[in-house]
């Protein structure tokens, strides 16, 4: 179980998220931060100051005072205008590490939503639910508006997810974990999709994929070592160090590690003084 507090999730710990599917709770004094920020969003709605997002319209209708009656139909209409992208649909791990990423940011207590809201997500990320959600369509920038708004649909019960390794309509998978929709409150729905949680999940993942690359790219090494009887000596701590390059010294132990059984390997001088260079 790992306890999300919005500030000290790890890349290790995201591993273990998404490919070890290890559960996620949160951290009570976080929320309580969470909590103190939506009476802050609440307190704005009551008095009907002009706040943009909150009591305002978006874009060109800023301007826009919009009623506090109206204000969940306004957050409403944001996911239900914003969830138009195509194209072909992320990967299930993407849609995955989406979840987690928004939940941790949200926790951070800035955005004003509800502890209910960021419960959740993580519900979602625990029930192993992930939103379908097309990959084109965002703009980056200002924020992955429309793949976040499809990520949203979800805890609404609409749209669609992958869920038992099939696609259905998100209420079912709800309803399967006995889980209910949310309905958006003030900011929430702007909270919910401002953010860059898709090129982050994306970069995420390309960096745990290039990590294990790497991985493999030293036992395939240390295969093509032995397949050549090759020279080990310059894989030695003492060579290594002398270089200085912490990375280096540290592929080269476990190079060592690989082969220090092994009855292929040869020093100098045993078959050859130098191995080819190709």
């Amino acid at each position: 179980m790992i306890t999300l507090t919005g500030n000290s999730l790890t890349i290790k710990e995201v591993e273990r998220v998404l490919y070890g599917y290890e559960e996620i709770c949160l951290d009570e004094a976080s929320l309580e931060k969470v909590d103190a920020s939506r009476q802050v969003v609440e307190k704005i709605v009551a008095e009907e100051q002009l706040v943009y997002g909150i009591t305002t319209g978006f874009g060109k209708f800023s301007d826009v005072l919009v009623r506090s009656e109206y204000v969940e139909e306004l957050q409403l209409n944001l996911i239900h205008s914003h969830a138009c992208g195509v194209g072909e649909k992320f990967p299930e791990m993407v849609s995955r590490a989406m979840l987690l990423l928004r939940a941790n940011t949200l926790l951070k207590g800035f955005s004003g939503v509800r502890r209910e809201l960021i419960q959740m997500l993580v519900s979602l990320l625990n029930a192993r639910i992930h939103p379908v959600i097309p990959q084109q369509g965002s703009l980056g920038a200002s924020g992955d508006l429309i793949p976040l708004a499809h990520l949203a649909l979800a805890l609404l019960g609409e749209g669609e997810v992958a869920y038992r390794g099939k696609i259905c309509p998100a209420i079912e998978a709800l309803n399967a974990e006995g889980l209910k929709p949310i309905t958006l409150q003030a900011k929430e729905g702007l909270a919910l999709i401002n953010g860059t949680q898709a090129m982050t999940a994306m970069g995420v993942l390309a960096y745990l994929e290039a990590e294990r690359l790497a991985y493999q790219a030293e036992f395939i090494a240390s295969i093509s070592i032995e397949g050549l009887q090759g020279i080990t000596d310059a894989f030695d701590e003492e060579v290594q160090l002398a270089r200085g390059y912490q990375e280096q010294v540290e592929v080269a132990r476990r190079i060592r590690k690989i082969l220090e059984d092994s009855q292929l390997t040869t020093h100098a001088g045993e078959l050859r003084v130098q191995d080819a260079y190709s």
